[in-house]
């Protein structure tokens, strides 16, 4: 049986690639731990089922379409979030793309998705959030990034390129913060729908396989997200990596 993360206090979190894998588990989590969740993502039948859920379970979540490329999208996101509720305690980045190919495939268009979704989304969910969060001198931006952002593997470049530039992006506002508390979430081999779309066909088929042998359940990953959000005001955890024993 899961349990989940005891919090201080209710806060409302917002959560981008809500509507399957880690994000659609981080929603769950955090509204079993009594947080009101906001989720966005651009398949808002998914959300809605998810939303009927959560609330037919007795916890607080709504959603929003999302398409975290456009700038647009992501501020109205926000300022919905903002107008109802009055604040944003927690913003998780957890959108993202992997199309894996040898760069000398030349998949530009899909170089482009991942640059866009991955580093420009997260860019975009900051921007929103972060002048309300510095105006209210306190908030949280938690970003799931990867593994990817600690090592780099043959078919990966760009993906891990994408994941390093959310790692160091993060630290950095880290430093230019000292009220807003920033953490970096790096999964290992984590079941979802990653591998599904784009890529090598070859090569997206062993990442496939890998994942479906040895990769944790998403929920691992939420409680992760869970355990930094659950921290007394003034303990930022900045980073947690987290893996399957097995993977090396």
């Amino acid at each position: 049986m899961q349990h989940p993360t005891p919090s201080p206090r209710r806060k409302t979190v917002l959560v981008t690639g809500a509507s399957s894998g880690i994000g659609e588990a981080t929603a769950r989590h955090l509204a079993a731990a009594g947080h009101h969740v906001v989720l966005g993502a651009r398949r808002v039948d998914r959300l809605a089922g998810l939303v009927a859920e959560l609330t037919a379970a007795g916890h607080s979540a709504e959603y929003a379409e999302l398409d975290v490329t456009d700038a647009g999208s992501v501020n109205a996101f926000v300022t919905g979030a903002l107008a109802r509720h009055g604040r944003v305690d927690v913003l998780v980045n957890n959108a993202g793309v992997m199309a894996l190919s040898p760069v000398a495939s030349l998949r530009v268009d899909e170089w482009d998705r991942m640059i866009d979704v991955n580093l420009r989304g997260v860019l975009h969910g900051i921007a929103a959030v972060l002048p309300s969060m510095r105006e209210a001198r306190s908030g949280h931006i938690v970003t799931v990034a990867s593994t990817a952002a600690l090592r780099v593997d043959a078919t990966a470049a760009v993906y891990c390129a994408t994941k390093y530039a959310v790692r160091a992006l993060s630290e950095g506002l880290r430093q230019e913060n000292s009220d807003i508390r920033v953490t970096v979430v790096s999964p290992g081999f984590t079941r979802s729908e990653l591998t599904l779309a784009g890529g090598d066909p070859e090569v997206q088929g062993a990442a496939r396989a890998a994942t479906d042998m040895i990769g944790l359940p998403a929920s691992a990953v939420a409680e992760a997200v869970g355990y930094a959000i659950a921290q007394p005001d003034g303990v930022d955890v900045n980073e947690i990596v987290v893996r399957p024993t097995v993977q090396n």
